[in-house]
């Protein structure tokens, strides 16, 4: 296989999801050998921030990066929509802080580098091997991240959550052939009692209701509704039969699992190449994720 890049220069506008912060994300070509690197044009001299597991500062509410003195917030749906694109190098321009979220899920960032154009480069890719199995495990959440030695690249995410609405389920890709179609369609998601905490603490300030999936754990009076849909600008807000706020519907019945599924694949994408085995994961997240690619890094062939 040939390393890949894309043809042409694309951009996509919008809000950040925790910041608030309205800005441009451009993808340019770069050179063989180039990797993922953000750059942060609003910022005098335009310092790079590289991809890389060992940048990583923050993984509380997504995966934030940092190098030569600034940041980048919530990079794991571009890394991951990067990988569905099988794009190897890529010089990314930002103009603030934080990529617009979207819809919260990597479907729009792939169409944009698909409409770029991919192209082949002269350079072969690498690809990293583990020797043994490695697993990662996190005794006070009860995560559990492993991944086997192979010939190719696949991964099962299953979820619990404890929840009489979100129910345990799982989620599987096969080929990255499939992301586009079965992964990156699928949206954040978060339970309704954890948003009045998130914006106690400054967060999802760029965030509407259009931006994830929420789910309704218990009964909530409608003036609450009333007052959450106001926050977020909307003129009402209901709940469906099945838990969900009505301002969205599924795209998956394991809609959750899947984009669990897309988080760890943008995580990982952070080893800087890409990687052969099989991983299995139990209630992944930024934090376990990133932990698992260092140790995923330390048994390296």
């Amino acid at each position: 296989m040939k390393q890949k890049t894309i043809t042409k220069d694309v951009s996509l506008s919008g809000t950040g999801l925790h910041t608030g912060q309205k800005g441009t994300l451009t993808f340019h070509p770069a050179e063989a050998n180039h990797g993922i690197k953000f750059r942060r044009v609003d910022v005098e001299g335009m310092p790079i921030v590289e991809a890389r597991v060992e940048n990583v500062v923050d993984t509380s509410r997504g995966t934030t990066i940092a190098q030569n003195g600034v940041r980048v917030y919530t990079v794991e749906h571009i890394l991951a929509s990067l990988r569905g694109a099988d794009v190897d190098n890529v010089l990314i321009d930002i103009d603030c802080e934080e990529p617009p979220i979207q819809d919260g899920s990597a479907k729009y960032m792939l169409a944009a580098l698909k409409s770029a154009g991919i192209v082949e480069q002269e350079a072969e890719r690498e690809y990293l091997r583990v020797k043994t199995p490695v697993t990662y495990f996190h005794p006070k959440i009860g995560c559990e991240i492993t991944i086997k030695p192979a010939d190719d690249f696949r991964m099962e995410v299953e979820v619990d959550y404890n929840s009489q609405v979100l129910k345990p389920q799982s989620a599987v890709l096969k080929n990255m052939a499939d992301f586009e179609k079965e992964i990156s369609p699928c949206r954040t998601f978060v339970f309704f009692q954890e948003l009045e905490m998130l914006l106690k603490h400054n967060l999802i300030k760029g965030g509407d209701l259009s931006t994830a999936i929420v789910f309704v754990e218990d009964v909530v009076p409608a003036g609450e509704l009333q007052r959450v849909a106001k926050l977020f600008n909307m003129e009402s807000v209901g709940i469906h039969q099945g838990g969900i706020l009505n301002n969205t519907t599924l795209h998956f019945e394991n809609e959750p699992a899947r984009h669990k599924l897309l988080d760890l694949i943008g995580d990982m994408a952070l080893l800087g190449k890409p990687i052969l085995g099989h991983v299995k994961a139990f209630k992944p997240g930024h934090l376990a994720n990133t932990e698992f690619v260092k140790l995923i890094i330390d048994n390296l062939e």
